[in-house]
């Protein structure tokens, strides 16, 4: 798979994410789970792609989200996904990233990044909620979805970005 089939897919992931997913929801959680399936790719890319085009789609995508979903306050969701994705990569830079690792990375940049998207919405007024309240409302059931949303395209997902940009050994970079 290329690059354009990679973001046929994130563009798929990114429809889905704000049609069908709410729909699959149950009924109590409707408006408490927020799914971030684009994000995750973006975590992925950064992982076992490289950092700069984890960076690029980040951005790509993060602004797609800021325009057609979250439209009260632009660049959040841009901002935080670039600088996530970037972070990811620079962790696994040069190592062998396993699936426990993965998940962890995945599960901590998810956790920042709902963070991060309150935190600037408070300061700006935008959320008046206490941030105790949104971990226990939104924030942690978005991270139980999205935790298993990442263990199961795992391995199609590291293959994808593998075969996309296959990152250097250490001994190769001098």
């Amino acid at each position: 798979m290329n690059r354009y089939g990679l973001i046929g897919i994130m563009l798929l992931l990114f429809m889905l994410e704000g049609t069908i997913v709410p729909w699959l929801v149950p009924v109590g959680f409707g408006d408490r789970i927020v799914p971030h399936f684009v994000f995750a790719f973006v975590l992925f890319a950064g992982l076992y792609g490289s950092r700069y085009m984890a960076f690029g789609l980040g951005i790509g995508f993060g602004l797609l989200q800021d325009i057609v979903y979250y439209g009260h306050l632009m660049g959040v969701h841009t901002f935080l996904m670039g600088l996530l994705g970037y972070t990811a990569g620079l962790l696994a830079a040069n190592k062998r990233i396993t699936l426990v690792m993965a998940l962890a990375i995945i599960g901590l940049a998810t956790f920042a990044y709902d963070s991060g998207v309150y935190f600037i919405y408070s300061v700006f007024r935008i959320s008046t909620e206490t941030y105790d309240w949104a971990i226990i409302d939104h924030i942690a059931p978005s991270l139980f979805l999205q935790l298993i949303f990442a263990l199961v395209f795992y391995i199609p997902a590291r293959r994808w970005f593998e075969r996309i940009a296959p990152r250097q050994k250490s001994g190769e970079e001098e």
